[in-house]
């Protein structure tokens, strides 16, 4: 049995907190704020509640085997099973058109072929491309454990390529409006498409072929596996300190032996995992040195009184600023609850931008709480975005699974090619698979 510190309790911290407890390793979770959980939490006010940051999920199965792996199944812990979602956003673009994307390929086709003939048929070609893409990262990057040095040919082969995702998409389609469909959730998470490698376009086959998938707001929404995860924490007997900066990893011989707090406690550990951006810890800094935070959006939350103006589905108004509206948290009988990303040229209100695109919600705000970018990696002590892309040698200046220091392993957001829970539970499992059973 090893004595393990995890560093960080956000999503990836609790991850690999409670995978590796259930490996039978003595763990104790270390979180510089008062409480778990991360970017991966609520917002409350006034009778409203909003997801603090991400409201769906990719590849389902990642999250279920998280649960599965670390004790009860997730459906027993939710009542049923996540709940997918049919339509994964609205796209609304400055030339006054729009397409709902969906999640199955046919439905998908026939959006982009009623949005300009011919458009389906690109589309389909564009994503079906990813398919032997996926098949290579899975079984050689994101499922099995690797290091820089032996990367599989198939995975270095796709690292080392040249092609950007803007240059892909401009060869794609002639028109502008899928091309920003497929650019979105690297915008959206504050990269430029002309910085990201084309093989990273992958999330656009995962949408199709895992479709979209969430917990409702009714349920809990996503902070709701937060909550199962803390309880989990406390069936598998780790040690969680909460309110306890990790200052930096003790290394001596050159291996981790302590992390040292920011009251200069030395909590002793075999094993480190650091589950925050390690360039907040000096041991680990060197070696991340050419890498950047991709930073949050600008949120403002909205609760507003009952109204004409109405969303079924996540809407992206194009253009700049690009704005980003997700409907679907908790608001009193009559009322809804909005959040609301902002990304580029910010120099109004939100509502203001959000008026012109015809959701005028003005009269209707009950309440409304906005954080800025700075705000929100103060409260969260980093970005869940991980590591701006940079260019094509991004993937492999970021930490993970491994780090040159023995002992010291890397998850969560920083530690991934890509953002959001799914990303973050593979690299959490690949920790638990190098770091192995206690037994």
């Amino acid at each position: 049995m090893a004595r393990v510190a995890v560093v960080g309790g956000g999503y990836g911290g609790l991850a690999c907190a409670v995978r590796l407890a259930k490996l039978g390793h003595d763990v104790v979770l270390l979180e510089a704020s008062g409480e778990l959980g991360g970017a991966l939490t609520r917002v409350e006010a006034e009778g409203y509640a909003w997801d603090a940051a991400a409201t769906s999920l990719l590849v389902p199965a990642v999250v279920r085997d998280l649960f599965r792996k670390s004790g009860r199944p997730l459906e027993n812990e939710l009542g049923g099973d996540l709940t997918p979602l049919e339509v994964a956003r609205e796209h609304r673009f400055v030339d006054g058109t729009s397409v709902r994307l969906p999640t199955s390929r046919r439905a998908q086709v026939e959006a982009f072929d009623a949005l300009a003939p011919g458009l389906g048929r690109q589309w389909d070609a564009h994503v079906a491309a990813y398919a032997p893409v996926w098949d290579v990262l899975r079984q050689h990057y994101f499922e099995q454990p690797w290091t820089p040095e032996a990367l599989p040919r198939e995975v270095s082969s796709l690292l080392e390529g040249r092609e950007t995702l803007r240059k892909r998409l401009r060869r794609a389609f002639r028109d502008d409006r899928p091309a920003a469909v497929a650019a979105h959730p690297f915008v959206a998470d504050g990269h430029d498409p002309r910085d990201v490698p084309a093989w990273a376009g992958v999330v656009a086959w995962l949408e199709q072929c895992f479709g979209v998938w969430t917990v409702p707001a009714d349920d809990g929404g996503t902070a709701r596996l937060r909550d199962l995860l803390v309880t989990r924490l406390g069936t598998r007997g780790v040690e969680v300190r909460t309110a306890t900066p990790v200052a930096d990893v003790v290394v001596r011989g050159g291996r981790a032996v302590a992390v040292r707090t920011a009251s200069g406690e030395e909590v002793p550990a075999e094993v480190v995992v650091c589950a925050v951006d390690p360039r907040r810890l000096p041991a680990l800094a060197p070696f991340v040195e050419r890498t950047m935070p991709a930073m949050p959006p600008v949120v403002t939350h909205l609760g507003l009184t009952a109204g004409a103006t109405t969303l079924e589905h996540e809407t992206v108004l194009h253009g700049d600023p690009m704005l980003v509206v997700r409907p679907g948290g908790v608001a009193p009988e009559g009322g809804a609850a909005w959040t609301v990303h902002g990304r580029g040229r910010l120099t109004e209100d939100p509502l203001l931008v959000l008026a012109r695109a015809g959701l005028d919600v003005r009269e209707r705000v009950a309440v409304r709480v906005d954080r800025s970018p700075r705000e929100l990696v103060q409260a969260w002590g980093g970005s869940p975005h991980g590591v701006l892309w940079q260019g094509r040698g991004t993937v492999r200046a970021r930490l993970g699974p491994t780090t040159p220091i023995t002992g010291v392993y890397a998850a969560g957001a920083h530690a991934t090619p890509g953002s959001g829970l799914a990303y973050v539970g593979l690299s959490a499992a690949l920790v638990a698979s190098v770091v192995g059973s206690a037994r």
